[in-house]
């Protein structure tokens, strides 16, 4: 799956979880960790450190939750 379908859906999620306010970002973070193949968990990690160029405030900060937490 290319960086831009992977970054296109992580800001879908993390606009459906910013509702949440506060917990938000936990909130994606825990969707992308349970629902996304390690695969593309990994891909979407690997855009983050080239940049994340594309991703929302509320998705990086899910991604570095994601990254600190198995």
């Amino acid at each position: 799956m290319s960086p831009d379908k992977l970054v296109m859906m992580a800001n879908q999620i993390g606009a459906f979880f910013a509702s949440q306010g506060p917990g938000g970002a936990k909130g994606a973070a825990d969707h992308i960790r349970s629902f996304w193949d390690p695969r593309m968990q990994a891909r979407i990690l690997d855009h983050l450190d080239k940049g994340g160029e594309g991703l929302t405030p509320l998705v990086v900060q899910a991604l570095s939750m994601l990254r600190s937490k198995p």
